[in-house]
């Protein structure tokens, strides 16, 4: 279990969906109808969904690309965290909003792979969190031209090496999104 003391709750965190994030991502269309699912689900549960969404120079705040795709949208009563970082915690105000809420396990989906999830699963689990990558609800772009694997690949390899990431007190965790249960 976490180590955060008395944060017993989940929460679903939808990181960087986002119109000029995975306009070209590997597996678009599928992987966001598969965050929707995740979203109805917890949604119907009373489990909280925590978006996050990025801007930094080359994704300019406001600008249509950095807007949300039109397939997924939070209600007025979702939390949205807004980060310049590939860590959600980093210079935001995430770590108080899921403390608010009493969270001690992530259950994250989003984009892109190989940077902010990457990042952020990682953050969280150094701060102490239980943290569940779904292995089919996030995505990258092809960055081959720049010498990573195919996008593809990227993916299998993080949800390989997450499966079996450990540290005292915490677990790491990967589910499909048919398999994800919030309790």
């Amino acid at each position: 279990m976490t180590t955060l003391p008395e944060r017993p709750h989940t929460a679903l965190l939808v990181i960087d969906v986002q119109k000029g994030v995975v306009a070209d991502a590997h597996q678009r269309d599928t992987i966001v109808a598969g965050i929707g699912t995740l979203v109805d689900k917890a949604r119907e549960e009373g489990i909280p969904v925590v978006w996050v969404q990025h801007s930094d120079d080359g994704l300019v705040k406001g600008s249509e690309a950095w807007e949300y795709v039109p397939e997924l949208t939070r209600r007025a009563t979702e939390p949205l965290v807004h980060k310049n970082f590939g860590d959600s915690f980093e210079g935001t105000e995430l770590e108080d909003v899921l403390a608010g809420a009493g969270v001690g396990h992530l259950v994250v989906t989003g984009a892109e792979t190989d940077a902010c999830i990457r990042s952020t699963i990682h953050g969280a689990f150094t701060r102490g969190y239980d943290v569940t990558l779904v292995a089919d609800a996030h995505t990258a772009n092809d960055n081959s031209e720049w010498g990573a694997p195919p996008p593809d690949q990227v993916i299998a390899h993080t949800n390989l090496y997450w499966q079996w990431q450990s540290a005292p007190g915490r677990t790491a965790a990967v589910a499909k999104t048919k398999d994800v249960t919030f309790s």
